[in-house]
């Protein structure tokens, strides 16, 4: 499982990576200081659990909570403060712990458990919702809308490589070149459906277009898509479902 760590002190992110160095479930991809650091991480990096401070500079860790389970297939939160008081708020955000500093190996690695129990039944429940939406649309549209400066451009699904998002746009890579939209991923899954899978939290692909996945120099995966040199990252929480679905290609 993929976490990142949220805390505005250096040494308090150091202890809880270094609690987590020899576990080989666990993998630390990041650090954050703060609400909005914390929020490009998640974007960037895709972590399943999300340890996350109280007290920062800025938006506090309730309010980085709430826009983290404000994202489609938001990472689990744990929260790990100096401060008691502030457990039932924390549960009101969905965290999946309250763990107080200085934090325990064993208490941790306990909450750490639990939390890896929901993330994969929550992405489960996703998938069989997802089956079942799928078994139950049409064709769907055959075109994407989007407000350009020429008015409004008709973008045709057939012609897209992928979607990507950052945390306030959408952008489609298509034959034509690159235009911003309205939509969000979420819904963008949601109507499209087994024509695009995603391989990120933040990029749907066409899956027509996919040709293969493999590693780049950094070690990440990517996906190689037809007709495009672009080459989106695949994250480590959905690279074993997208191999899984290659195969059956």
């Amino acid at each position: 499982m993929d976490i990142i760590i949220v805390d505005d002190e250096p040494l308090a992110r150091d202890r809880l990576q270094r609690i987590l160095h020899d576990e080989a479930d666990y993998r630390v991809v990041g650090q954050a200081a703060n609400a909005q650091e914390a929020m490009a991480s998640v974007m960037a990096l895709d972590p399943d659990i999300v340890l996350l401070d109280i007290h920062m500079p800025g938006d506090n860790g309730l309010q980085a909570a709430q826009q983290l389970g404000a994202l489609d297939d938001p990472p689990a939160v744990i929260f790990c403060t100096a401060y008691d008081q502030h457990a039932l708020d924390a549960f009101s955000v969905n965290a999946q712990g309250y763990l107080l500093k200085p934090v325990r190996k064993d208490k941790l690695l306990d909450i750490l458990f639990r939390a890896q129990r929901v993330t994969r039944a929550q992405r489960q429940s996703l998938q069989q919702q997802g089956h079942l939406t799928t078994a139950n649309r049409d064709a769907g549209r055959s075109h994407i809308s989007a407000r350009t400066r020429r008015g409004v451009e008709l973008i045709a699904i057939e012609s897209i490589f992928y979607f990507a998002a950052d945390q306030k746009y959408v952008t489609v890579y298509h034959e034509g070149g690159e235009t911003l939209i309205d939509d969000t991923l979420k819904e963008l899954a949601d109507e499209l459906g087994d024509r695009f899978v995603r391989v990120h939290r933040n990029a749907l692909v066409a899956l027509k277009r996919v040709e293969a996945m493999a590693k780049n120099a950094a070690g990440q995966f990517e996906i190689r898509l037809a007709g495009t040199d672009h080459r989106p990252v695949v994250s480590r929480r959905h690279a074993s479902n997208l191999r899984e679905l290659l195969t059956r290609l």
